[in-house]
């Protein structure tokens, strides 16, 4: 062991920059490999190419990942993650999605849900809403744009009477709660 760091020190004294220059181009030459793993983890629909004056240009993305904190009504934080980009704790390797996930809060009131959708950069004849008792599925598949997002609901509504409006990139979706069951009447007991 003793003649390896010998060595390594006999080296180093007489070509101290050699050392340092093997010690970035070591550097660089996995942070080049890094990045290609990454790339071969894109999916194909966020890579883009077009011809310029120097050749043929990649482009990669976008990417996105943002996160809201708000306060729910028991005084606990609620924590929703949108974009098309999931962290991984530790060596995993990140999830990409080709479709982004908007930013969604959903407003119950005394008689409608309300749910609104942040949804940049689209046409409103390109959303494509669904709904069932309990979801609603915001979907748009366009070649610059990509999102989709099932929204859970907190009650059963009713398809029929929805309203949806969009604006500066804002959608938002009115959906009546389902009536309750039959209360019954009472019986007078004779």
């Amino acid at each position: 062991m003793s003649n390896e760091w010998d060595e390594f020190f006999r080296r180093f004294r007489r070509f101290p920059f050699g050392f340092f220059e093997r010690y970035w181009e070591d550097f660089f030459r996995e942070f080049e490999e890094e990045f290609k793993r990454i790339e071969e983890m894109v999916p194909k629909e966020l890579v883009k190419e077009r011809r310029t004056e120097k050749g043929v240009e990649r482009i990669i993305g976008p990417f996105v990942y943002g996160y809201s904190i708000t306060i729910g009504p028991d005084g606990r934080p609620i924590i929703r993650e949108f974009g098309n980009i999931k962290p991984r704790l530790g060596r995993r390797p990140l999830e990409l999605k080709g479709e982004r996930e908007p930013l969604v809060d959903v407003i119950p009131e005394e008689n409608v849900i309300r749910v609104v959708a942040e949804l940049p950069g689209v046409d409103k004849n390109d959303i494509q809403l669904n709904v069932t008792e309990k979801t609603l599925i915001i979907k748009v598949d366009t070649p610059e744009r990509k999102y989709y997002k099932e929204v859970e609901l907190p009650e059963e509504v009713e398809s029929e009477g929805a309203k949806a409006t969009y604006k500066n990139g804002v959608l938002e979706v009115v959906l009546n709660k389902k009536k309750g069951k039959p209360k019954g009447i009472s019986i007078k007991v004779e």
